[in-house]
C-alpha cells in the first residue's frame, strides 16, 4: 500500500496540472475571503476564521474531484490497472493507498491557508485576540470533509474510464451528500423525519464550530468507509470477482458503526469558553421532553454583519440542543415579509406584533446607499399548544456599551432564553404574576409597559388583598407590591405573610417618603417631602431589612427639563442634573443585574440589611460614592439646582436601594392572634419554606412615564433626555428570577468572549492585508512547486 500511497504522490506533484488545480482553489477562496464584501473577513469585523469553514467546502466540491478524478480512470484507460493488480497487492489495499494519497494532497491545499490565521490574528483587538481551540477543531471538520469527499472522488473515478466524466460524477454526488437531503427535506416536507441527517452538511456545521460530536465523527468515518467500500466492491465487479466475504464482513462493520453512533454520544467543545457546551440543567430540561418542541426563528434575510452573527449564533445554540433533545426539538429560520406586498407586510408586522414578536428598524448599505429594512431579532417556542414568544436581541441599547457588545450579551444570553421558553411551553405554561392593588398602588397605565413586557411569558393581573381567597392568592408565582401610598390593614399584612411562609415570592418597590418632581413644580418650586404611613416597617424588619425616612440625593443622576426664561414669548427649557433622580448602576454580578444598563430612579430611600438567621441577603442595587442621604421631613426646592454641587460634600459609601432576600422567614406573625378581617380559615405557620423576596426602596423604578396625550411611554425611557435605562430589562430579570425554582437564570452568567477587528488598522492597511491573503498562499505552492521541481531533477539527473 506504501508503494502506491508514494507513486501517487510523487505523480501528482510532478504535475503542473495539481499545482493550477490548489493555485486556483486558493486564488478563489482567497477572493471569496478577503475581497469580495459579501464573505469578507475583513468587512465581517469580528476575529475569527467561520468565512473559511462556510466557503471551503464549497470549493472542495470541485478541488477534491479535480485531485482524484484520475486515480483509477487513468489508470484502466491507458491499461496500467492491470499490471497493479499482478502485484502481490490487494484490491483494498490498491484502494487505501490512493485515497491516503488524495487526502495528503487536500491537506497539503489546506496549509497556506494558515496565512489566513495569523492575518486574523494579527488584525485582532488586541493582537492574538482569535480563539485557536475553535480554528483547530474547525479545521479537523474540514478535514473530515476532505476525506469523505475524496472516497466519493474514488469512486466516481472508478466506475469510469473518462476523467472529465469521472469528475463530474464526483462534483455531483459531493453536492447531493453536503446539500441535497436538506434540500430534498425541504421540498418533501420531511423536516421532522430526520433525513436531512444523512446529508454532510447536518453533520459538518457542527464540527466547523469547533464542536467535535462522536456523532458526527462516526458519521464522516462510515461515509468513508462506505463509498472505499463501493469502490472496491466495484473494481472486484470488473475484474469478474465476486465481492467474497470479507467484503460483506466490511460492510457489516460499517452498518454496526453507524448503529453504535446514534445510541451514545460524547462532545468535545474546543473553543477557549466552551460556548457550545450546554448546561447540565439545561440538557436535564431537554432530556426530559415528552412531546415535540418546534422553534420558529424570524431573524432571516438581508442582515448586516452584526445581525448575521447573532443569527449563526442562534443557529448554533438551537443545534447544539436538538443534539441532546432526543429529535424532540425542531428549528427552521424563516423571513416572515418576504414575497409580502407592503400592506400584506404591515398586516403581518401587526400579527407578528400580537404574538410578542417585536421588529427592528436595521439599516443596511445597498449599491443605491442606505436603506431602512424590518427585521425581527425574535423566535417563537410551539409545544403541547402553548406559542412562547423569545427575544434574540437582549438590551437593545445598553449605556457606554457598542453595538457589538451589546450583539455579545446577547448571544451569552441565548441558552437562557431558549430553555427557559422551552420550559414554560412544556410545564404548565405561563406562571402568574400579581401587583396589589387597593392602597394607591400605581395605576394600570403608570405600570403599562410593565404589564405588556411581562405578558409575553407570565400571566398578569392585579391583585386585591382584601377580596382574593387565599387558596387563589397561592396559586400566584409572584406578588410585586407596587408603590403604595396608604397603609395595609392588618389582615391584608397577614395573607401576604402566610402566602411568603408557604412559599410565595414578593417584590416589594416602595417609596417610604412622600415626594413628586410634578407636585414640586406646581407649589412655587418647593415641597415638604414628608414620610408615608404604609403599615409595613414591621413586617419588613421581622423579614430582615429596613427602608428608611429619608431621601438619597446622588451626583450620578438624571437630568429635568426646567424652564429658564421666555424669550420672544417662548419659553426657554434647559435640561439640568436632578440630585433625586440617581442613577444605579449594577456592580454585583448576581444574574438578576448582570450586564444591565443604569436603572433609573425617582426619590429613592437607604436601606438596611439587619442580620437574620437563615437569610441570605444580596446587594443588587446601590448608589453611586458620590451621594449622600437627606432624612424626611425635608424641604425640596427646586432652587436647589441652581448651586452647583461640591463632590467633597457627596462623598461617602454607596447606599444600598435594592437587595435580594433569600432563605426561610420568620412570620410577623408569630405568636400573634390572627386578624380581624381574614374572613376564611387559614392554618397558620411560624416559619416559611425556602423562598425568596426582593425589596426596592423606589416606588417608581418599574412606573413608566405618560405622554400628555395620556399615551405610555415604554418603561425605562427617559422622553426628555431620550434615553433608555435597564428598568424593563431589570423587571423582567426579576420576574424569571422569582418564578423559577430551577435556576435557570444563572445561564446567564455564560462568558462569551468578544473578538473584534481592528477596524482602524483594516481601514488604512486594507489592501495590504487583502494582498497578503491572496498573493502569500500562491507564493507558497508556487515555491514547493520550484523546490519540488528542482530536487527531482537534481535527482534523475544522472
Amino acid at each position: 500500500m506504501y508503494s502506491i500511497f508514494k507513486k501517487e504522490i510523487t505523480t501528482y506533484l510532478s504535475s503542473l496540472v495539481a499545482y493550477v488545480t490548489i493555485g486556483v482553489f486558493l486564488l478563489v477562496l482567497g477572493l471569496f475571503l478577503w475581497v469580495f464584501p459579501d464573505s469578507s473577513i475583513l468587512d465581517y469585523g469580528y476575529a475569527g476564521l467561520d468565512s473559511l469553514f462556510s466557503t471551503a467546502p464549497y470549493l472542495f466540491m470541485f478541488l477534491i474531484p479535480a485531485i482524484t478524478m484520475r486515480s483509477l480512470a487513468e489508470e484502466r484507460r491507458e491499461g496500467t490497472f492491470e499490471l497493479l493488480i499482478t502485484r502481490p497487492l490487494t484490491d483494498l489495499q490498491i484502494v487505501l493507498g490512493k485515497y491516503f494519497a488524495a487526502v495528503l494532497i487536500v491537506l497539503f491545499a489546506l496549509v497556506p491557508t494558515l496565512v489566513y490565521y495569523y492575518s486574523v490574528s494579527v488584525l485582532g483587538t488586541p493582537q492574538g485576540n482569535i480563539d485557536s481551540g475553535a480554528v483547530i477543531g474547525s479545521y479537523i471538520g474540514l478535514f473530515l470533509l476532505g476525506a469523505s469527499f475524496a472516497a466519493i472522488g474514488l469512486f466516481a473515478s472508478a466506475i469510469t474510464k473518462n476523467q472529465i466524466i469521472a469528475f463530474t460524477i464526483a462534483v455531483f454526488i459531493c453536492f447531493f451528500f453536503y446539500s441535497g437531503f436538506d434540500s430534498l427535506s425541504g421540498l418533501l416536507s420531511l423536516q421532522s423525519t430526520g433525513i436531512q441527517s444523512l446529508g454532510i452538511n447536518d453533520h459538518y456545521q457542527s464540527i466547523s464550530r469547533g464542536v467535535l460530536d462522536t456523532r458526527d465523527l462516526g458519521y464522516f468515518l462510515v461515509l468513508t468507509a462506505l463509498f472505499i467500500w463501493l469502490t472496491v466492491v466495484v473494481l472486484l465487479k470488473q475484474q469478474q470477482k465476486s465481492a467474497g466475504k470479507k467484503s460483506v464482513i466490511g460492510l457489516g462493520i460499517i452498518v454496526i458503526i453507524a448503529i453504535l453512533g446514534t445510541l451514545g454520544f460524547t462532545r468535545f467543545d474546543f473553543t477557549k469558553e466552551g460556548r457550545y457546551t450546554i448546561s447540565k440543567m439545561s440538557r436535564g430540561i431537554l432530556d426530559s421532553l415528552k412531546g415535540p418542541v418546534k422553534v420558529t426563528v424570524y431573524l432571516q434575510g438581508d442582515l448586516t454583519g452584526g445581525m448575521k452573527r447573532l443569527q449563526h449564533a442562534t443557529n448554533d445554540m438551537l443545534s447544539d440542543l436538538q443534539a441532546y433533545s432526543h429529535h424532540n426539538l425542531q428549528f427552521e429560520f424563516v423571513d416572515p415579509l418576504k414575497g409580502l406586498s407592503n400592506e400584506q407586510q404591515n398586516q403581518t408586522i401587526e400579527d407578528l406584533q400580537a404574538k410578542g414578536i417585536e421588529p427592528t428598524a436595521l439599516s443596511v448599505k445597498t449599491d443605491d446607499g442606505v436603506t431602512q429594512k424590518t427585521i425581527f431579532p425574535a423566535a417563537m417556542v410551539s409545544s403541547n399548544g402553548k406559542d412562547i414568544p423569545v427575544k434574540l436581541l437582549y438590551q437593545q441599547s445598553q449605556m457606554g456599551l457598542s453595538a457589538d457588545e451589546v450583539l455579545n450579551n446577547s448571544i451569552q444570553n441565548l441558552e437562557y432564553a431558549f430553555i427557559s421558553a422551552i420550559k414554560k411551553a412544556n410545564k404548565g405554561g405561563k406562571p402568574a404574576i400579581g401587583f396589589t392593588t387597593g392602597h394607591d398602588e400605581l395605576t394600570d397605565l403608570q405600570l403599562n409597559d410593565a404589564l405588556r413586557s411581562l405578558s409575553d411569558g407570565f400571566l398578569v393581573g392585579r391583585v386585591d388583598l382584601k377580596t382574593i381567597p387565599f387558596d387563589s392568592l397561592m396559586n400566584i408565582r409572584l406578588m410585586v407590591v407596587p408603590k403604595p401610598n396608604k397603609p395595609f390593614a392588618e389582615a391584608e399584612k397577614f395573607k401576604l405573610d402566610q402566602y411568603l411562609m408557604r412559599g410565595g415570592k414578593i417584590l416589594w418597590t416602595i417609596d417610604q417618603v412622600s415626594a413628586e418632581l410634578d407636585s414640586l413644580k406646581g407649589h412655587g418650586g418647593e415641597q415638604l417631602a414628608f414620610p408615608k404611613q404604609l403599615n409595613l416597617d414591621d413586617q419588613l424588619f421581622t423579614y430582615g431589612v429596613r427602608i428608611n425616612y429619608d431621601l438619597i440625593a446622588d451626583i450620578s443622576a438624571s437630568q429635568i427639563p426646567i424652564s429658564t426664561g421666555n424669550i420672544g414669548g417662548q419659553a426657554q427649557i434647559q435640561m439640568v442634573p436632578w440630585l433625586f433622580y440617581p442613577i444605579f448602576i449594577p456592580y454585583s454580578k448576581h444574574p438578576i443585574v448582570k450586564n444591565l444598563d443604569g436603572i433609573y430612579s425617582e426619590f429613592a430611600n437607604t436601606i438596611d440589611v439587619l442580620g437574620v438567621k437563615d437569610v441570605t441577603a444580596t446587594i443588587l442595587l446601590n448608589t453611586s460614592p458620590y451621594n449622600k442621604n437627606l432624612k424626611a421631613p425635608h424641604m425640596l426646592s427646586l432652587q436647589a439646582i441652581e448651586q452647583e454641587p461640591d463632590p467633597k460634600a457627596f462623598q461617602s459609601m454607596p447606599k444600598l436601594t435594592g437587595v435580594l432576600l433569600e432563605g426561610k422567614f420568620k412570620s410577623d406573625f408569630q405568636n400573634r392572634p390572627i386578624p380581624e378581617g381574614v374572613g376564611e380559615n387559614i392554618v397558620q405557620k411560624n416559619e416559611s419554606v425556602p423562598t425568596k423576596q426582593i425589596v426596592i426602596s423606589d416606588g417608581d423604578i418599574f412606573k413608566n412615564a405618560v405622554a400628555a396625550d395620556g399615551s405610555p411611554y415604554p418603561l425605562g425611557y427617559n422622553h426628555y433626555t431620550q434615553q433608555n435605562f435597564g428598568n424593563k430589562n431589570l423587571l423582567l430579570n426579576i420576574a424569571d428570577y422569582m418564578t423559577d425554582d430551577s435556576g435557570l437564570i444563572t445561564l446567564r452568567n455564560k462568558e462569551i468572549k468578544l473578538r473584534l477587528l481592528n477596524r482602524a488598522r483594516i481601514r488604512n492597511e486594507k489592501m495590504f492585508w487583502q494582498v497578503i491573503n491572496t498573493v502569500v498562499p500562491l507564493l507558497l505552492v508556487l515555491i514547493f512547486a520550484i523546490f519540488q521541481h528542482y530536487i527531482r531533477k537534481r535527482k534523475y539527473a544522472h
